[in-house]
């Protein structure tokens, strides 16, 4: 249950004094639908009303806030489309106010001739004579307290106005109670931190840019705030793994050496590393969480298919999951041989496979004969019963929710699981998203792996690439080329993949074939098998491509409007060629001007062909909700904590999480009980019910 205290914060918007349910509908879309969203909704910047001067020393383009007399009023013809003017003056000079489509009866009852008025606004000059359009502010000079001296500014949406947001937060501010500390006292006063109810005023009052600033106290208390409810969440979910009941997974290692003597190329160091982290937690009593990230072909599935060997050489049985058919299919392909060497049976089971070979499959599994199964989300239907599965393999993990990876490890009894990612995942990224997990890296490229030439051009420039493609076919090459939209959309002046492949077949004929999200699972396999293995040697595509497809006869990457693109997603991308014995190009095609963030991805991309050096830039570059697609990955979206500034509190956060629980792993002291209404506020309540005692 959330904390009484909390529940002022947990209201609906539309509680606040002054928001209707048209306004509410405007915050709920703009913030978030409850008090406590406005809280987290802080200004970008502030506007300071505190420079007052005479009117002939205010400056043109600053906001001034002036105390002058109404001299007069010009309304505008009534043919003319004219402004309405209010002439103004003090002892130094005389300034019009400016109204567009002014109603002359408001503003006569607030501007009447003769009268003393504080004005603010931005100043501006026209035909010489200083003004200010609308001003911002009409007070009598008795209410000049009344004028913000400084006032901050929101990032806003449209309909609703700035005056009605900043009331609302002002009063969602005021509802904020003084909640407990959870901080340690020893490290908030070494920081110069304020109390949270302190924080939460200072950081919507900011007086100068400075406190706009990441780590300015406010906002970094705040964000720290945040940070440590992700990691204490994170630390909670795997304190509750490690005390769930596992098995000792300890093989003997013959199937393995078997499979080891069948590889064409000796492992890598990092794939050693990898497959001796493994062994080591399965063969633990409690159960395995691993994170394997390697790069796009490092190896990953050898490194799985160890880790599943092992299970079968203790009795037991594994399965792989993977996101797509052409994926799971591309799995098999690689375990096949060397688990066939090992004396090992392992089947594949799709959405495709039906009738009697399904039947086949699932009395195998069902009877212990199929040792290792490959598959989708056909894997985890009721239907499928394992005889004792021990190790679940996850393949690209955020394209699956947690409840899926939960429906696999319930098929069998204390399955350890093995997540596997071909994105380089930031450290940053990886605490947040994957704290709940050990890591493992390949950072190794395995042997015989050709460089890539990275080249940019601009799309100006289409017609020499097309020849060059030309020659590359000729010389039996296959080529990749990846545009970004399915259809020509009007918003968006992009090359569509349907436009590009019908250009490319009135040149090169049926050699070209045209794969994207919108076509059936059948329909998009057929077509990869005939690029991988038939007569389509041009594939155009969507980023359907991005992840492990394995064509070592593809050695050229055509990308269009390369600069619309995230940079971890185009060396995803580049990743598909280079797979073979040839040497590769992938060629970057640019739309001109090109922006700043643009150039900068372009250029490492050229650079460096390190995927996590890469990863690292991304995150820099775009911020944590875009790198891996916050909404699709699973991955926390933070309201104010930013990662790249905030880098060194979350590595301190991560260690303060580990620290609490050490001490206290019930949460039950008063730094414990200050701390679950932190999970709460933050609405990490899944976390609270792995306490013991909660």
């Amino acid at each position: 249950m959330r904390p009484h205290i909390l529940f002022p914060l947990f209201a609906e918007v539309s509680a606040l004094p002054g928001v209707g349910p048209k306004v509410a509908q405007l915050i709920e879309k703009l913030a978030g639908p409850k008090v406590v969203d406005l809280l987290w909704h802080l200004p970008s910047g502030l506007i300071d009303r505190r420079h007052a001067p005479t009117v002939a020393d205010a400056e043109v383009g600053r906001v001034a806030t002036l105390t002058v007399r109404v001299e007069g009023h010009i309304p505008p013809p009534t043919t003319h489309r004219a402004p309405y003017r209010v002439r103004c003056a003090d002892d130094t000079g005389t300034i019009d106010l400016i109204y567009f489509h002014g109603n002359r009866e408001w503003l006569t009852k607030i501007l009447p001739v003769g009268a003393t008025r504080v004005v603010s606004g931005r100043v501006d000059i026209f035909q010489s004579l200083r003004q200010i359009a609308h001003p911002d502010y009409v007070e009598p000079a008795d209410r000049l307290d009344e004028v913000a001296a400084v006032e901050p500014v929101y990032p806003m949406t449209a309909g609703l106005a700035p005056k009605t947001l900043a009331r609302a937060v002002a009063a969602a501010v005021e509802r904020a109670p003084d909640l407990p500390e959870w901080q340690d006292p020893a490290w908030r006063d070494r920081q110069g931190w304020p109390a949270w109810r302190e924080a939460v005023a200072a950081a919507h009052a900011p007086e100068s840019e400075a406190d706009l600033a990441p780590l300015a106290p406010a906002r970094a208390r705040l964000a720290y705030d945040e940070i440590l409810a992700n990691q204490l969440a994170l630390a909670l979910v795997r304190a509750s793994m490690r005390r769930l009941p596992g098995r000792s997974l300890c093989g003997d290692v013959r199937l393995q050496s078997r499979a080891e003597a069948a590889l064409p190329f000796s492992l890598t160091p990092s794939q050693r590393m990898a497959v001796a982290e493994i062994m080591g937690d399965m063969a633990a009593e409690t159960r395995m969480l691993r994170l394997l990230q390697g790069d796009v072909g490092s190896g990953k599935t050898v490194v799985a298919l160890f880790a599943m060997l092992a299970a079968v050489e203790v009795g037991a049985q594994a399965a792989l999951l993977a996101p797509t058919e052409i994926l799971a299919r591309q799995h098999l392909e690689t375990l096949q041989p060397l688990a066939a060497a090992a004396g090992v049976r392992v089947e594949v089971l799709t959405g495709r496979d039906k009738g009697r070979r399904r039947a086949e499959v699932l009395a195998g599994l069902a009877d212990g004969s199929v040792h290792i199964a490959v598959g989708t989300h056909a894997l985890l239907t009721e239907d499928v019963a394992f005889h004792d599965l021990a190790l679940a393999v996850i393949d690209e993990q955020h394209r699956f929710g947690v409840h899926q990876r939960l429906g696999l490890t319930r098929k069998g009894r204390a399955v350890d699981v093995l997540v596997m990612t071909a994105t380089p995942i930031p450290r940053t990224l990886q605490l947040t998203a994957y704290g709940d997990m050990d890591v493992s890296r390949l950072t190794d490229k395995p042997p015989g792996r050709q460089p890539v030439d990275t080249r940019t051009v601009p799309l100006d420039r289409i017609g020499e690439v097309a020849e060059g493609v030309a020659r590359q076919l000729e010389r039996g090459a296959k080529v990749f080329w990846v545009c970004p939209l399915v259809e020509e959309s009007e918003a968006v002046d992009l090359a569509a993949a349907t436009e590009r492949y019908e250009l490319l077949r009135e040149r090169f004929g049926a050699r070209v074939g045209l794969v994207h999200g919108r076509l059936k699972g059948g329909e998009k396999d057929a077509v990869m098998a005939a690029f991988a293995n038939g007569g389509v040697d041009v594939l155009v595509a969507t980023t359907v491509i991005e992840v492990g497809v394995n064509v070592p006869a593809a050695t050229v990457m055509v990308v269009e409007h390369a600069e619309r693109f995230g940079l971890a997603q185009l060396h995803q991308l580049r990743g598909r060629i280079g797979r073979g014995d040839r040497p590769a190009t992938c060629i970057l095609l640019y739309q001109h001007p090109l922006g700043e963030a643009a150039r900068a991805r372009l250029a490492m991309l050229r650079a460096t062909d390190d995927g996590f050096r890469i990863a690292e830039e991304d995150l820099r570059l775009r911020g944590a909700g875009e790198v891996l697609g916050t909404r699709q990955s699973g991955l926390p979206a933070f309201r104010l904590a930013d990662l790249d500034a905030h880098a060194d509190l979350l590595a301190a956060a991560r260690d303060d999480a580990r620290l609490i629980l050490t001490r206290d792993p019930d949460l039950a002291g008063d730094r414990g009980q200050a701390l679950r209404v932190l999970l709460y506020l933050f609405e990490r309540d899944a976390a609270v019910k792995y306490l013991r005692s909660g």
